[in-house]
């Protein structure tokens, strides 16, 4: 993890803790979910094996890249590229009706994202505002690929 230098914390729930970080070798910034290994013999949650299987494999502009994934004994983190948001604070932030031009762009790239997860045999399976990162040029990524599943004959 020494290629890495946490800035804050920005998330929390029961797979672990993502950090706002930066890449010290490039000084991106990037996501990091820092996800906990008990100590109970059941190594790397399954849910993070095929969220890692998945977007090794989902290269577009509309699913969340995954950069890098580093296991220790305690710990595996997952490197993501860096959203600021995710739609429901932009919705939050948004005082009164959204343009329906930002509407229409958001709804074109989700249903983008998607083609492309269905047209390669995946279902996500958890589509809800919190899985749905904006960045700053606006552009709408699908993340959170835990509950997701291959389907079909590939």
């Amino acid at each position: 993890m020494k290629n890495y230098e946490k800035l804050e914390k920005i998330g929390e729930g029961t797979y672990g803790t993502v950090f706002k970080a930066k890449n010290c070798n490039t000084q991106e910034i990037v996501a990091m979910k820092c996800v906990r290994l008990d100590d109970d013999d059941e190594g790397v949650p399954s849910s993070a094996l095929r969220e890692i299987c998945l977007l090794k494999e989902l290269k577009h502009q509309n699913i969340v890249r995954l950069y890098d994934v580093v296991h220790s004994e305690r710990k595996l983190t997952l490197v993501f590229e860096y959203c600021d948001q995710d739609l429901k604070k932009y919705f939050d932030s948004c005082s009164g009706e959204i343009d329906q031009q930002i509407v229409k762009s958001l709804m074109q790239q989700l249903l983008c994202g998607l083609a492309f997860c269905h047209s390669h045999n995946v279902l996500h399976r958890d589509l809800k505002p919190q899985n749905l990162l904006i960045n700053t040029n606006m552009q709408l990524k699908l993340a959170d690929f835990g509950l997701a599943r291959a389907f079909g004959i590939p």
